[in-house]
């Protein structure tokens, strides 16, 4: 856990980062403590971008972090997020540690390229090859339940086939990419991922004790 002076100089050098760069910068300091899960944002400059204010819950990163809990995680840099009205981001995640060198907070920076973008389609639609492919960028979340609905759209396209098709050795697949992602850190996720996938709670949690390819549980 950070320092309240050691938060008062990240939030500092945040602040300076978001006046560096202007109103199309935004910059989010996420504490993670044992409410993360549900509200993890201590601060964030130019929130107008992303919608979002101090005390909104975690992004897809934040909830990776906390349901994975590594304990040397690499940063994330220059990868592409996108808001709820279709903004275009270019974003960095950087892990932030205490004094004790456990991960206590993620510093994100998310700068608005849309208008970029768009030109650069332009100017693409002229020169690139049709092979290219364009992989779609991370949504940034207003509510857990958005998040909870994004990673259970991830756990199927993990599979590749629809949950009317999937075996048990597909389920248990899709929920351990969900546990490993922090889902079943939402309040109530089990009730809304059992029922999607088809099978019990009980089922949903035997099935994290399965070992799935080299894995041991």
């Amino acid at each position: 856990m950070l320092t309240p002076e050691e938060m008062h100089n990240l939030k500092q050098i945040a602040r300076g980062v978001a006046e560096q760069f202007g109103s199309n910068c935004e910059v989010v300091i996420h504490e993670l403590t044992e409410k993360s899960a549900y509200s993890s944002i201590a601060a964030i400059y130019n929130g107008h971008i992303s919608g979002r204010k101090v005390g909104d819950g975690p992004s897809h990163v934040v909830l990776e972090q906390l349901g994975r809990g590594e304990p040397d995680p690499e940063d994330h840099h220059a990868y592409l997020t996108r808001t709820p009205d279709g903004r275009i981001l270019k974003s960095t995640s950087v892990y932030i540690r205490d004094r004790a060198g456990q991960v206590a907070a993620i510093f994100c920076i998310n700068f608005d390229i849309s208008v970029l973008t768009m030109f650069e389609k332009a100017v693409g639609e002229l020169t690139a090859s049709k092979d290219a492919e364009q992989k779609e960028p991370e949504r940034i979340t207003l509510s857990v339940n958005d998040l909870l609905d994004d990673l259970i759209r991830q756990s199927v396209q993990l599979i590749g086939k629809p949950v009317a098709l999937m075996n048990k050795d597909d389920k248990v697949r899709a929920i351990h990419f969900l546990n490993k992602n922090g889902a079943l850190l939402i309040t109530k996720s089990g009730d809304k991922i059992a029922k999607h996938f088809g099978i019990s709670k009980y089922t949903l949690y035997s099935y994290l004790d399965v070992k799935t390819g080299g894995e041991t549980k």
